[in-house]
């Protein structure tokens, strides 16, 4: 039994939040956030982060209604409950948001990282690293006679994989991507 005596396995689509606002444990969580598609709107709401000392993991931003001019700001962010719970609150009250979604307390949701690896080798080194692409279904965007530069989406933690994979085959420079989410639900 859990601290709220919840039973092991037991449904999280409740009439209650059953989040315990009082944790001092941070949790990490992805929180998407409809905004208009105007100048100035992304520097706000980072602002808002920066201003309280909350940290950014990871930031995407892409419009999602053309016509509507809205974007979407996806924000991966660390927390306790209170303090997620309070940069909702927050972020709902500015005047350029429409809406704001904690895809980590909704449910299940999909993540997708993009990454860039540059592995610098030869010989066996260049095989291996090709082997390792191959595997992890990673595509070689670039290739000269000292490296491969690859590209590889999937989970966060595949692609930290493919990278812990890379080191000591020569990996020399990572570009990665924010995070982009979606909820499973209908």
């Amino acid at each position: 039994m859990s601290a709220l005596n919840i039973k092991k396995g037991a449904t999280s689509h409740s009439a209650y939040d059953l989040r315990d606002s009082h944790s001092e444990v941070e949790e990490s969580h992805t929180l998407a956030v409809i905004v208009e598609n105007e100048p100035g709107v992304l520097a706000r709401v980072i602002g808002l982060f920066s201003g309280r000392g909350y940290n950014i993991d990871s930031l995407t931003v892409a419009e999602v209604d053309h016509t509507g001019h809205r974007s979407r700001i996806t924000v991966v962010t660390r927390g306790t409950p209170a303090v997620i719970d309070q940069i909702e609150a927050q972020l709902s009250r500015m005047v350029p948001v429409h809406e704001v979604h904690d895809l980590t307390a909704e449910g299940p949701s999909v993540q997708r990282e993009l990454a860039l690896f540059k592995v610098a080798g030869k010989g066996d080194a260049r095989i291996e690293a090709l082997r390792l692409a191959e595997i992890f279904r990673a595509n070689v965007v670039d290739s000269t006679l000292e490296s491969f530069v690859f590209e590889i989406t999937g989970a966060p933690e595949k692609v930290d994989a493919f990278a812990e994979l890379l080191r000591p085959l020569g990996l020399k420079e990572i570009a990665r991507t924010g995070i982009a989410a979606l909820s499973r639900g209908a």
